[in-house]
């Protein structure tokens, strides 16, 4: 019997119109430009400015433009899953909102929350469905808004994040393209490290939640960076070994876009030259769940038929992993 993999068949992405830069955080907070580049590596961010916009509107974007490339219908969508941390609201799940934008009436959807890694948590996900031969066309989506709970007073995590989202296309393949291997961890010990206090059904919102600011992101940086360098950099070397390639059989590194010296820290660890990294941190800065594949995006027209990719990230809980693609058409 023919092995069926997941081929990625097409990608897009979105981000919004307006940029914020360092130097307009020099005026937000006691930070400048050269102190911001030389730690993350970030020179600006995209915000999702306008009333009612949340993540879904950025996803919805993205998944047109997929389906236009790809040449999609979207009732032919079987499953649409989104990876958030930021949903439009805590139920219906974001995906469902996505999909009755765009008209997608006989797919199923649902969210998948691990934070930084939720896009290649999602992947490896719909890469199951398709590979059991009962799903044809499965829609992953990854994207955050980021700027709804960051505190623009807290120079520590202001200046690391942005909004946007992106999305792929998966497909049955028998040719051996696709998502081939997967290595995912977690560990929830870390969850004290980089968290949201409040908003929860452990911390529900009240007035002193939100007099207290507990509804935004806090980040132990030193102590995350530790463990997002170890974490992203072995498991990303555990995949290669597992699957036996060497620093030349990668054409691609397409990390998450956390912070540059931890993206540094995969390659060196990997072998890897900066030539085969993806990156895009200094444009998009870090938008969680749509890093990776707004990296795919802005590469696409760089990736050719049979192109090793490791892809890999680390997110709050902790979770990380890596996932082992290799790359299905030539560029369009």
């Amino acid at each position: 019997m023919t092995k069926i993999t997941a081929a990625i068949t097409g990608v897009s992405g979105y981000v919004p119109d307006y940029i914020l830069t360092n130097k307009e955080l020099e005026t937000m907070v006691d930070t400048n430009d050269e102190w911001i580049t030389t730690r993350t590596g970030i020179k600006e961010r995209h915000i999702l400015k306008g009333e009612g916009l949340g993540t879904s509107y950025m996803a919805v974007k993205a998944v047109q433009d997929l389906l236009k490339k790809t040449n999609t219908k979207a009732e032919e969508i079987d499953l649409l899953i989104c990876a958030t941390t930021t949903p439009d609201m805590v139920f219906p799940a974001t995906a469902n909102l996505i999909t009755a934008e765009i008209g997608a009436v006989n797919s199923f959807g649902y969210d998948i929350q691990a934070a930084c890694s939720g896009f290649i948590f999602a992947l490896a996900t719909g890469a199951q469905f398709i590979e059991t031969g009962k799903y044809k066309k499965v829609v992953v989506v990854g994207g955050d808004k980021m700027s709804s709970i960051i505190d623009y007073t807290d120079r520590a995590t202001c200046i690391i994040f942005g909004d946007g989202a992106g999305a792929v296309m998966l497909e049955p393949n028998t040719e051996g393209y696709g998502v081939l291997d997967s290595i995912l961890k977690a560990d929830g010990t870390g969850a004290a490290y980089l968290h949201q206090k409040a908003g929860g059904s452990r911390k529900p919102a009240t007035i002193e939640t939100v007099q207290a600011r507990e509804h935004y992101v806090y980040q132990e940086g030193t102590t995350v960076f530790k463990f997002a360098v170890k974490g992203m950099a072995d498991v990303s070397a555990e995949i290669m070994e597992r699957n036996n390639l060497t620093a030349d059989d990668v054409a691609w590194l397409v990390p998450h876009q956390a912070n540059k010296r931890i993206i540094d820290a995969t390659a060196a660890r990997m072998n890897v030259g900066p030539e085969k990294v993806m990156l895009n941190i200094q444009k998009y800065g870090n938008t969680t769940s749509g890093t990776i594949p707004l990296c795919l995006w802005d590469y696409e027209n760089q990736l050719h038929k049979g192109d090793n990719l490791i892809i890999s990230a680390f997110g709050g809980g902790f979770t990380w992993g890596a996932l082992y693609v290799k790359w299905a058409y030539d560029p369009k």
